[in-house]
């Protein structure tokens, strides 16, 4: 059974007004557009044709989430959870209001969340750099105190990342922070160059954040349209701008670092953060009309799909969603009837559907449960 899904934007502050309008071809909005989810999470299941929600069709039972992403601002810096450490902090908060503003767990699942790029351009920050990386980076900061201080930090012994990190989301460094925030609007690097850029741009955005330091301890990673970027669990990111699919197992668990209004529980953060540092790898499909996105999870997989006017089949698994993302195009399923999907709208196919036929002109991309069990 094929089912169309559609959404209304979450109109989040560091949304959009003009990139999902582009997409699908609209004029922009009046006001952000930050994501449209496909899925069936309490939080805002699809709406079908027939006035229902997807909820009623699935039970809820979905083990991912697909979205439309649209950033025109930097979104908070954040972590996820593993399994267990979801688990333990979900029966840990048992007592607290579904709504408490102080939960960390809304749910007991992990959160890695896959994302590839639809824009020319897509800027996100992913994992820690190297401290000592991060100390040349801090040699166009000149020598203030606050500099100063955060050099100090990175430059003992351990885990100098974590210690650095909960220094600065202490409430006790604020004058440091606002030091190295000053010395960031004249610090000049040619090997850090896009990484300054970057940064005074999540500045301006949040002018005196610690998150905004904590960002300077981070990759800026620069992605091109088709590529992809996995965030496993304990690896602190945030996306800054541009226009992705992304999906997640779904969950709607969230430990914050920064650049936010909400909640920030710093001790719960440090525990569950990773902080080996190193670069996050940019996923790169071979060449071909169909590209998979390899992620070691089993919530999800997601797979693109050129369409240039000839019938493309795919075997599926599971329930399976197709979000159209340009063009014309069309899917059949076991019935043979063709059901179109506009841009920036999906179609669900039930589990008992095994095969899909795509056709028409344009890209789509396919989600559904992993292989990997």
């Amino acid at each position: 059974m094929l089912m169309r899904l559609t959404n209304v934007p979450r109109d989040y502050a560091w949304g959009s007004t003009s990139l999902l309008a582009e997409l699908e071809g609209r004029a922009p909005s009046a006001g952000p557009e930050a994501e449209v989810w496909f899925g069936d999470h309490p939080g805002d299941p699809a709406d079908l044709a027939d006035g229902r929600t997807l909820d009623a069709v699935t039970g809820g039972s979905l083990p991912y989430l697909l979205k439309l992403l649209a950033a025109a601002d930097p979104l908070s810096i954040q972590v996820h959870p593993t399994k267990e450490q979801a688990r333990a902090g979900f029966a840990l908060e048992a007592g607290l209001p579904a709504d408490d503003p102080r939960r960390n767990y809304r749910d007991d699942n992990h959160k890695p969340e896959l994302i590839v790029v639809l824009s020319d351009r897509f800027e996100a920050l992913a994992g820690l750099r190297p401290a000592d990386a991060t100390l040349r980076l801090l040699e166009a900061f000149g020598d203030s105190a606050g500099v100063q201080a955060l050099r100090a930090r990175l430059d003992g012994d351990g885990d100098v990342l974590r210690d650095a990190i909960g220094w600065l989301l202490s409430g006790d460094a604020q004058a440091e922070v606002d030091d190295v925030i000053a010395a960031l609007g004249a610090a000049e690097s040619e090997e850090f160059a896009t990484e300054l850029r970057v940064v005074r741009s999540v500045a301006d955005r949040y002018p005196g954040d610690p998150g905004v330091v904590v960002a300077l301890l981070m990759n800026v990673v620069v992605l091109s349209r088709g590529e992809g970027v996995f965030l496993r669990a304990g690896l602190l990111h945030a996306y800054v701008a541009g226009l992705g699919v992304e999906i997640m197992a779904a969950s709607d668990n969230v430990l914050r670092g920064g650049l936010t209004p909400k909640h920030i529980d710093v001790a719960e953060l440090l525990a569950i953060l990773d902080t080996t540092p190193g670069d996050v790898p940019v996923l790169r499909p071979d060449e071909g009309a169909v590209a998979a996105y390899e992620v070691p999870v089993a919530d999800f997989s997601l797979r693109r799909v050129e369409l240039g006017g000839i019938d493309v089949p795919v075997e599926v698994r599971g329930s399976t969603m197709v979000l159209a993302t340009a063009g014309e195009v069309t899917v059949r399923g076991a019935d043979g009837d063709a059901v179109d999907i506009p841009v920036g709208t999906a179609v669900f196919a039930s589990a008992e559907e095994r095969r899909l036929v795509l056709g028409g002109t344009g890209e789509v991309f396919v989600a559904e449960p992993g292989a990997i069990g």
